[in-house]
């Protein structure tokens, strides 16, 4: 019975302060930037894009490969993939499935894509060497499995690289 009576007690308490809290909610006005209404927050954010105090300093050889970079792109802003392991992870999933059922077009796309989003992966890499391969397309194969062997040179499947490029090269000797 006294139990029954503390579980009312409790339910009944904890019901009140949660009618309280909601009341206290409803009586708050919405937070408000300090803007005209109708105006943007954000044109009054101002953002420093300016290099830290001591950039040059630390990096002295930025400045060469920036411009070196603006040189070859023409001084155009090209379009940027944000890094993203996890995108480029999911990719590498896609593709694979896609390669199980012997679709090396469609796995190609996605290992590419891959490598959009997380450049330099040798596993991707690795992944459309295989791809080309089974298109018989083995010029650009070796240029990724080299590239495999570049990132990863003692990596788990640099022994399957290297056959891979033995492969290639007898194969273009006989067609010689």
């Amino acid at each position: 019975m006294e139990m029954n009576r503390a579980y009312w007690l409790v339910l009944l308490l904890s019901l009140t302060l949660f009618a309280v809290a909601q009341q206290d909610d409803q009586n708050q006005a919405p937070p408000r930037s300090g803007s005209a209404p109708g105006e943007s927050s954000s044109k009054s954010t101002k953002i420093d894009l300016s290099p830290p105090p001591n950039d040059t300093k630390d990096h002295p050889e930025s400045g060469t490969a920036v411009s070196e970079a603006e040189d070859a792109n023409g001084g155009d802003v090209q379009e940027m993939h944000p890094w993203d392991p996890h995108k480029a992870m999911k990719d590498l999933e896609v593709g694979d499935f896609y390669f199980k059922r012997k679709n090396y077009r469609a796995a190609l796309d996605r290992y590419q894509e891959a490598l959009l989003y997380k450049p330099n992966d040798a596993l991707s890499n690795f992944q459309i060497g295989q791809c080309l391969e089974k298109m018989k397309r083995p010029e650009e194969a070796r240029v990724h499995y080299e590239a495999y062997l570049k990132i990863l040179p003692q990596g788990p499947l640099s022994a399957e690289a290297h056959k891979a490029l033995d492969r290639l090269k007898v194969s273009e000797t006989s067609q010689k």
